[in-house]
């Protein structure tokens, strides 16, 4: 069976922005609630935020070494989670759309997203240089029109 396919890691740096973006949003809350509610609760707010922020932080090496996919004649797999490890296989049969999307984090270091798309859910392959990104769509969807012409 073929290894998983590592995230590109660069991916780390729109992880470590990300949590920066909650902190923006953490603090802005936290004024909002010093401004209508008791100090002591826009103090706790705030720690909260701070801890949550560090937290990310800290995770994302772990994130990035237990991230990764795999994709094989019957699935997609895709691997996540440090703590709570998540290994998710989309039956190739199941595919029904794959999506290439990139928010303006991923933009800024030149990553996409691939979304695979089936009748009940859609799943995420965050952080893949449009290349890659559009080779793993290209190979995803040949694998799914062709189990879907064998079935017919």
């Amino acid at each position: 069976m073929a290894e998983m396919e590592k995230l590109p890691g660069k991916i780390k740096w729109v992880w470590a922005l990300s949590a920066i973006g909650s902190l923006l949003v953490g603090l802005v809350v936290s004024g909002l609630i010093a401004l209508f509610l008791p100090h002591w609760m826009a103090l706790v707010a705030l720690g909260l935020t701070l801890l949550k922020v560090v937290l990310e932080l800290l995770a994302v090496p772990y994130r990035y070494r237990f991230s990764g996919y795999r994709i094989s004649d019957q699935a997609v797999e895709i691997s996540s989670g440090w703590l709570f490890k998540k290994q998710l296989a989309i039956p190739i049969a199941r595919v029904q759309n794959v999506t290439l999307k990139a928010g303006p984090l991923l933009q800024m270091y030149g990553l996409q997203q691939v979304v695979v798309a089936t009748a009940a859910s859609s799943h995420d392959i965050e952080g893949l240089t449009p290349a890659a990104a559009k080779q793993l769509r290209d190979i995803i969807m040949a694998r799914a029109l062709e189990v879907k012409g064998n079935e017919l």
